[in-house]
């Protein structure tokens, strides 16, 4: 068959068929979850119904390719309350039906079939795939585990080629939790476009912000990418943004503007909802932040009392990235712990992590079920 993924292996691998089996036994603990609705942290519904609301009484569909102006200017006067706060002007700001789509209009927009944009190692299974969607190359950089899981500059600049046309940057990340607190000198020597997605930007752990990355290089051009899906927690109402900062923006947002009015996916409630949202669902995004924080702390705690796990706090965001010590073989290590001690974790090679043995952990987890888990893996190392 020829076409898209037509080389790509559907195969079911080793630890999702062991998981398959796992899932079905009653005491069988699941650490990789990254939906909240799942570990319990509801969103109120009764903000949502409020939201709805107005809607209904007057519904009506009068799309705009920036998407609706009530939504852009919430989304702006969010930005002015970061920390570092940043000015976005509503007519920089897309709306669009989640932050993977804003990938891929981004894309589109930098890139020619053929052409390469940089991206981190470690990395998120997201990025090759839209990559192949598009016909586009990711060159890998660098990331430094000895030192906070930093960006290696001077692999950021080799990693540069002739049709690179952008860089792709996760603050915080995911899956380490590293947070770009600093300008990068090699990103201002490229000069190139910047896609920073931001989507754990309200979950700082072992910082006390996240600033956004147009505020430490305002002399380039950088979409910030985020949504309501991991801020507050709404996976299932699916609406992002991308906000364009720096210079020389005038072209970037003409063309950008036609990519998204050729979608028009995001959907119009939901963009009418978000002003009440924002609104009034902060004090449920300090609810996931100390849900989160607390669960981290439990699992590092447990975690450090066993001298073959090293683990570090992240930055921001609620996984944990552990290197196991003892274990060589990272598939063997999580089967191990799936098929006797009945828990799940991911290996560091699903997220292209090729340095150490390295198990991903979801402290997004409801508590109890988190503390089970880690005792788990605690014994089983």
């Amino acid at each position: 068959m020829a076409g898209f993924f037509s080389d790509f292996d559907f195969t079911v691998n080793n630890i999702e068929r062991e998981f398959r089996k796992a899932e079905k036994k009653k005491d069988f603990i699941n650490l990789t979850g990254s939906n909240p609705i799942i570990e319990g942290l509801i969103f109120p519904p009764g903000i949502l119904k409020k939201a709805a609301e107005p809607y209904w009484k007057s519904r009506r569909y009068d799309p705009d390719p920036k998407g609706l102006a009530s939504a852009r200017q919430v989304i702006s006067d969010y930005y002015m309350r970061r920390t570092p706060s940043i000015g976005i002007d509503p007519d920089n700001i897309f709306i669009t039906a989640s932050t993977s789509e804003s990938y891929g209009l981004l894309f589109a927009l930098l890139a020619d079939p053929g052409d390469n944009l940089l991206a981190p190692k470690v990395s998120y299974p997201l990025f090759e795939h839209l990559a192949a969607i598009h016909h586009l190359d990711l060159i890998m950089y660098y990331m430094d585990e000895k030192n906070g899981w930093r960006i290696k500059e001077k692999s950021l600049l080799s990693a540069s080629a002739g049709r690179t046309r952008g860089v792709i940057l996760v603050s915080p990340h995911n899956p380490t939790g590293m947070v770009v607190k600093e300008a990068i000198p090699a990103l201002r020597d490229l000069g190139l476009p910047v896609i920073c997605d931001e989507v754990f930007s309200e979950f700082p752990c072992g910082v006390t912000n996240i600033p956004p990355l147009g505020v430490l290089h305002p002399e380039l051009p950088v979409f910030h990418l985020n949504g309501i899906s991991k801020m507050f927690g709404l996976p299932d109402l699916k609406l992002g943004w991308i906000a364009l900062s720096g210079t020389d923006l005038k072209d970037y947002v003409k063309r950008l503007e036609l990519l998204n009015d050729t979608y028009l996916g995001a959907n119009y409630l939901v963009q009418s909802m978000l002003p009440a949202i924002f609104d009034e669902g902060m004090s449920f995004v300090e609810q996931m932040r100390i849900k989160f924080r607390s669960g981290i702390d439990i699992a590092l705690e447990m975690l450090s009392k066993n001298s073959n796990i090293k683990v570090r706090r992240p930055d921001g965001g609620y996984y944990l990235f552990p290197e196991i010590k003892t274990w060589k073989n990272e598939e063997e290590l999580v089967l191990h712990l799936l098929n006797n001690h009945g828990v799940l974790v991911h290996p560091g090679y699903f997220y292209d992590c090729e340095q150490g043995t390295h198990i991903m952990i979801s402290c997004l987890t409801e508590k109890e079920k988190l503390i089970e888990g880690i005792k788990r893996i605690v014994a089983g190392i």
